[in-house]
């Protein structure tokens, strides 16, 4: 069974920065791109990053481009995502997700919260 748990979320001020987690198990974590993607309040899922599993190669939304570093860890099944220069525009649930590919669907984990407040 894919599980995807992600961590790392919580309360910061404009500014600041977290680093989330996401622990992957049940699937075979280095051959798959695998993603961010968040939910604001009131809002639908909004992409925010993705990895591939081939050469690392990155990419990301607008908003986030040059705030936001996602990476992996395929020898320890994990991916991460650096959120500097957070806004209250950064507000939202962080999911972690695993692609679809080699007859899979595309998983996404619980979700941790983002909250960017004064």
């Amino acid at each position: 069974e894919v599980q995807l748990v992600e961590s790392g979320g919580g309360l910061v001020q404009p500014g600041g920065s977290l680093r989330l987690s996401c622990a992957a198990s049940g699937f075979t974590f280095s051959i798959y791109t695998m993603k961010w993607v968040r939910q604001a309040p009131g809002k639908g899922l909004e992409w925010v990053s993705s990895i591939k599993s081939v050469g690392a190669v990155t990419s990301y939304s607008d908003s986030v481009k040059g705030r936001f570093t996602i990476s992996r860890d395929n020898a320890k099944n994990m991916l991460y995502l650096q959120l500097n220069s957070l806004t209250t525009e950064d507000t939202a649930m962080y999911y972690c997700t695993k692609g679809a590919g080699y007859g899979t669907n595309e998983v996404r984990g619980q979700g941790t919260q983002v909250t960017v407040s004064s």
